[in-house]
C-alpha cells in the first residue's frame, strides 16, 4: 500500500484547485464524490441494494439512479437518509481503500469531503491534509460560484463540520483565502514532503 494523504476541507475552500495541482505533478488523486457515483452505477449491487430498500421510483428512464428524486426523498426523510447513507458509504470507503492499495505511485491522495465527519473509518490513512479558508472567503465563494443567496450559503457552511473540527485532525494544512496561483508554491512543498515520507514508508 502506497502512502495514502486524504485531502478534506470545508465547501469552496479549494480542494479541487488542490487536488488538481497534485495530479498534474503526476499524483493519482482518488475522488470520495466520484466513487459515491461509481458504486450505484447501472449493474451495480450498490444501485440493486437502493431499489430493495427504496422502490424502481428511484430509478430514471435509462435505469440508473434518479438523483434529484433521491436528494428530495432523504432531504425530507431523514430515517431514508440514513438508510441510503448505510447502503452507499460503506462501499465508497472500500472503493477507496482498493484503489489506494492497487496505486503503484510512491503516494496517494484520497479526496474524502466528508473526512471530518467520518473520520473513524479513515484510521488506515497516513496523513491527514486540510485545505483552509476563512468562512467569509467560503461564502464568497459559494454566492459567486452557486449564484445563491448569502445566507443559504452560510446555512450550508454551518451543516457542515466545523473549520475548528477539521483543523484538529491535520497533519497539514493549505492556507487558501488568495489568489489559486498561491496554491502552486505550497503544493509543491508538500509534494516534496509526502516524497520524502513515501520512501520512508516503503
Amino acid at each position: 500500500m502506497p502512502f495514502t494523504v486524504a485531502l478534506t476541507g470545508g465547501i469552496a475552500s479549494g480542494k479541487s484547485a488542490v487536488a488538481h495541482r497534485f495530479e498534474a505533478l503526476g499524483v493519482a488523486v482518488y475522488d470520495a464524490d466520484h466513487a459515491a457515483r461509481v458504486v450505484v452505477e447501472p449493474g451495480s449491487d450498490g444501485l440493486a441494494s437502493i431499489v430493495a430498500a427504496f422502490g424502481d421510483e428511484v430509478l430514471n428512464a435509462q435505469g440508473g439512479l434518479d438523483r434529484p428524486a433521491m436528494r428530495q426523498r432523504i432531504f425530507v426523510d431523514p430515517a431514508a437518509r440514513r438508510t441510503l447513507e448505510a447502503i452507499v458509504h460503506p462501499r465508497i470507503r472500500q472503493w477507496m481503500l482498493e484503489h489506494a492499495q492497487a496505486d503503484s505511485g510512491p503516494y496517494v491522495i484520497l479526496a474524502i469531503p466528508l473526512l471530518t465527519e467520518n473520520i473513524g473509518h479513515y484510521r488506515w490513512v497516513d496523513r491527514i491534509l486540510v485545505v483552509d479558508a476563512p468562512e467569509e472567503t467560503q461564502i464568497l465563494r459559494l454566492v459567486i460560484r452557486d449564484g445563491i443567496a448569502e445566507d443559504l450559503a452560510a446555512r450550508i457552511l454551518a451543516s457542515q463540520a466545523s473549520r475548528a473540527g477539521r483543523l484538529a485532525l491535520a497533519d497539514d494544512v493549505i492556507e487558501n483565502s488568495g489568489p489559486e496561483a498561491a496554491l502552486d508554491e505550497q503544493v509543491a512543498t508538500l509534494h516534496r514532503r509526502y516524497l520524502d515520507l513515501a520512501a520512508g514508508k516503503r
